[in-house]
């Protein structure tokens, strides 16, 4: 278990955390050394360890915690402000535009395979991850039902959750094929038929 740490402490974590993901990044999961973490971030071995007790496996953790965190900071701030249609389209944007970037690497997945997506630390990342995206979906979809640009009976959890799992869905096939086809296409059949429902009332 991690020390609780002071203001300071906290920030050379994080400093640590990010230049691990930094090095990772660049070099990959599988060849990244503690060593490595340590010559990039400055950081003695024994402060290394005071940080990181149980060594590699509870940094790539909270490595891939920070990779999650970093998943909803790209999108924002459009995915806080689903507000309208003009909204929803420059989200759509922004994820495409985001996973097109990255091609076939994204650090978050190379981490959580690296971690064995059955751990208990792994499942909880991805877990909180898609629980806070889907929130997210789900408050935009609501926002638009109040205003009336979406049939109130439409079950909005149920529905973010689907449009999740279609974006999902597209980036797995990303990662297999280098196509971003079918992500834009979960995110436009997805939209569209949002404002489809609005409009049949």
């Amino acid at each position: 278990m991690s020390p609780k740490l002071t203001p300071k402490g906290a920030a050379t974590r994080q400093r640590i955390v990010e230049g691990a993901a930094a090095e990772i990044r660049e070099r990959g999961v599988a060849v990244t050394t503690l060593d490595d973490v340590r010559a990039r971030t400055g950081t003695s071995k024994s402060q290394l360890f005071h940080y990181f007790p149980d060594g590699k496996e509870e940094l790539l953790l909270a490595v891939a915690r920070f990779e999650a965190d970093q998943v909803l900071e790209v999108q924002r701030p459009q995915l806080g402000s689903l507000t309208s249609w003009a909204a929803w389209q420059r989200w759509r944007d922004t994820v495409v535009s985001h996973y097109d970037s990255r091609g076939r690497h994204c650090p978050l997945n190379v981490l959580i395979s690296q971690l064995g997506r059955a751990t208990p630390g792994a499942q909880a990342v991805v877990t909180e991850l898609l629980r806070r995206w889907q929130d997210e979906i789900e408050a935009g979809i609501r926002h638009l039902q109040q205003a009336g640009e979406v049939a109130p009976e439409l079950p909005a959890g149920r529905t973010a959750a689907a449009l999740l799992a279609g974006i999902q869905g597209g980036v797995v096939v990303m990662l297999s094929t280098g196509r971003i086809d079918h992500l834009e296409a979960a995110l436009d059949v997805g939209i569209a038929n949002l404002r489809a429902s609005g409009s049949r009332r």
